[in-house]
Formats: C-alpha cells, structure tokens, sequence
C-alpha cells in the first residue's frame, strides 16, 4: 500500500480564499479565467500595450530555449514566484548563474512570457533578487492554449503574497533536496489545481482549499502531502475548525477512492514557537484524528519530507 502524510486546511488571514467554499474567488496573480478575448494584450516596461496574436505566441514559442521554458513551466505550476527563488532552481550559485538569471527573466519580460509585479520582496537591498514574476499574457497562453482569455497578472496584497512565496519556497526547497537524497517529487499542484470538492452534510457540494499538494517517490514509498502555509495570522480556534474540515473530507473517503491513502496534513510554519502552538492547538482533537497531522517549519519541512521523518501530531509531544 501507499504510504502517505496528512495534509492540513488552509491557514491565511481572513479573504477572499478560504478554506471551504464555492471555488469562485479570486485564485491568484493570473485570475483570468471566464472570459473571452481573440488576442492577447502585452505590457511592456514602457507602458504600452501591444496585442499578441497566435502567430506571435507561435515565434516567442519557437525561440524561447529550454531552460527559460523550464522557467515558464515552475512560475505556471507556483502562481508567484521570486527570482531569487528562480535562481536556484535553476541555476548555480555564482555571478555567472546570477547574470544569466537576469538576462533571462529580462529576455521573457521582454516577450510578455513573465510579468514581474509592483512589488519587492526583501526591500531596495534585495535588488534584482527580490522582484516578484508571475506569468505574462504570452506565458498564459503558451501553458494554456484554450483558456478563453488572458489578461496580464495583477499584484496581490503583501499578505497574500507573503503567503504564496512561502508555498513556493517549499516547493524549491524539495526540488533543492531532490539532489541530497532518495527524493523523487513527482507533482508539486498548487490552487486551485489542489482544491477537493466533496459531498457535506445533507449533500451539499464544498470545497477544500489546500494550498498545495505534493506526491513523492521516497525509496519504496509513495508519499502524498496536503499542504497548508501558516503565517502565524490564525487563531487557535480557526485552525481547529480547520483541521476538522480536513477530518471531515478523509471521512468522505473520496481521496481514499482516489488513490488508496488520505495523505497527510502538513502545516508548515515559520518558528519553533508557531509550531508549538500549533501543535498544541491540534493535540485538541480526537486521538484518532491527530494522526491525519503533522506540524515542521519552514526551514525543516522540506527535508522531514524527503527522509520520511515528520512526526504526527500523536507523536510530537514525546519526540520534543
């Protein structure tokens, strides 16, 4: 049988996403589902706007070399994305890797392939480092073709897009891991390609809202994760609420019809301190529900993932 971890429900301030719900709000920096458009609208960083027909999708496709698709590909599957982040996944830690980073996003800039937002992580000091890539209208259409329309990306709320970097970051923190171990991450989806609908009380339709799920190979073992970004804005009582959702959809059985496991919940957060609390805070449920948990940091997650040692919540109290 499949081995899997638990995933955990959404923790974020309150907005328009949350953890259970119709699925109609707003998704990310690329919202642009629903509508129509023959052509597409490019900015450029002069302020222009220039429309970009197939053809033209055809020749930036035609020229664009595979590690810039590589590129393309990761800021589609993560929605934001920071170059620092870009950097590594893709090239090496020296000044040459640094500028061949620069002149790639600039040359997909350029194209509309990349839009970098209004928005810099890490402040004046972090320089090129810090800006923030979405996926330009060509880049939208490039990934997908049928979508009815494309728009360029809007920039989020620095809540919101310090929520989405940290999914990103364990996303490049198991790619950089991959290298050191046994790993093997097979699918890294983030919302609302994770989102699960279910049947709840009385049939009605919900949804939960994971912010990533990941599938692995770890030696003989298929490990499944459900993902859940805490960034400390949740109150004890939100996130069991939470947790229960989650119990909620395992005992629908329909991942378990899915696959053959209900994945493990995984919270990751950013301190020693967080993660106590939360820990604390699922310790409330039901022995046999706490199994379904687990609790890492930021900084641990990616390797308890990669050697198969995070610790559900039924566990944590004696392993601390």
């Amino acid at each position: 049988m499949s081995r899997s971890l638990a995933n955990s429900g959404r923790v974020e301030s309150p907005g328009p996403s949350s953890l259970v719900g119709s699925g109609n709000q707003p998704r990310s920096a690329n919202d642009s589902l629903d509508q129509l458009s023959p052509t597409v609208a490019v900015g450029s960083s002069s302020g222009q706007r220039r429309y970009v027909t197939s053809q033209r999708v055809k020749a930036i496709d035609d020229q664009l070399s595979q590690r810039q698709r590589e590129l393309l590909a990761d800021v589609g599957r993560l929605g934001v994305v920071s170059a620092a982040q870009l950097q590594r996944l893709h090239y090496p830690a020296t000044e040459v890797g640094r500028r061949l980073s620069r002149q790639d996003l600039s040359t997909l800039g350029q194209l509309g392939v990349l839009s970098r937002l209004d928005r810099l992580i890490g402040g004046v000091r972090a320089g090129s480092a810090g800006h923030v890539y979405a996926l330009g209208t060509a880049g939208q259409r490039l990934l997908n073709p049928g979508q009815r329309r494309y728009r360029p990306p809007w920039t989020p709320q620095p809540s919101y897009l310090r929520h989405a970097l940290s999914v990103s970051e364990l996303y490049v923190s198991l790619r950089e891991t991959e290298h050191r171990t046994g790993l093997n991450l097979i699918s890294f989806d983030t919302e609302p390609k994770c989102w699960k609908s279910f049947s709840g009380p009385g049939g009605s339709r919900l949804v939960l809202k994971p912010d990533a799920m990941a599938v692995l190979h770890l030696g003989d073992f298929e490990d499944r994760y459900l993902i859940e970004a805490d960034c400390s804005t949740e109150s004890g009582p939100r996130i069991l609420s939470k947790a229960r959702i989650y119990v909620r959809y395992s005992q629908s059985g329909r991942e378990q019809a899915a696959s053959g496991v209900f994945p493990f919940v995984l919270w990751v957060t950013p301190s020693e301190k967080r993660k106590d609390f939360l820990i604390g805070v699922l310790a409330g449920l039901p022995p046999e529900q706490r199994q379904l948990f687990l609790v890492a940091t930021s900084t641990e997650a990616a390797e308890r993932i990669a050697t198969g040692s995070a610790t559900p919540i039924t566990r944590a109290r004696e392993v601390k």
